[in-house]
């Protein structure tokens, strides 16, 4: 593994970390989070509402950007970004969707202000927090640019996003910060695994001699 894309995903992680320890050393329980943004929420509707729009609309930003770099790679007949690209919608469709929807239903972890009794092998919404799928679908997008790029500004620029969309999460009582945390460590899988298949020679054509 490349020494480089380390240091990435270390400036990348950075500031979601940074939030996820901050929540930590400042509440005594994960109950007591839930409670704290519940009455924060209903104190300032105006926040409430910036942070549920950037949570909504995280992830489909890189479903345009993402499909605008499909659509042109096809019309330039652009093969290595074809592949990169349906590497990484395959690999979000495994991580982000499978094995998320997966995770959730078995473990049945209650959401904030739900209880604490889990609810193994549940379809119910409410028992549907561990783990985070906003974020592990929002690292699986932006990691694999961070990484390939490898350029400190866009990836200090996404560490922000990512950041500022996993803070949302909790803000908005939909996840405790523990989800939030295996949401990062699963869509960092999903991210590494995207830009390690894209480097090797897995699926390449190999010229005829």
């Amino acid at each position: 593994m490349r020494i480089a894309w380390l240091k990435h995903w270390a400036l990348f992680s950075a500031p979601l970390l940074i939030i996820l320890l901050a929540i930590w050393l400042g509440f005594n329980s994960e109950a007591e989070v839930a409670a704290f943004f519940k009455q924060h929420r209903a104190a300032n509707p105006d926040i409430k509402l910036i942070c549920k729009l950037l949570t909504d609309w995280s992830n489909p930003v890189f479903y345009v950007l993402y499909g605008g770099l499909l659509i042109h790679a096809l019309r330039t007949n652009n093969i290595e970004r074809k592949r990169y690209i349906l590497i990484l919608l395959g690999v979000q469709l495994i991580v982000a969707a499978a094995s998320v929807h997966f995770l959730k239903q078995t473990i049945g972890r209650p959401r904030p202000g739900r209880g604490v009794f889990f609810n193994p092998l549940t379809t119910s919404g409410g028992y549907h927090a561990l783990p985070s799928g906003h974020t592990t679908e929002i690292v699986g997008w932006s990691l694999p640019l961070a990484l390939r790029k490898a350029r400190p500004w866009l990836t200090a620029l996404l560490a922000l996003f990512v950041g500022a969309v996993g803070f949302t999460r909790i803000y908005l009582g939909w996840h405790h910060p523990t989800d939030v945390f295996f949401g990062w460590l699963l869509g960092s899988f999903g991210g590494f695994a995207t830009v390690i298949i894209a480097e090797t020679s897995l699926f390449r054509k190999t010229k005829k001699r």
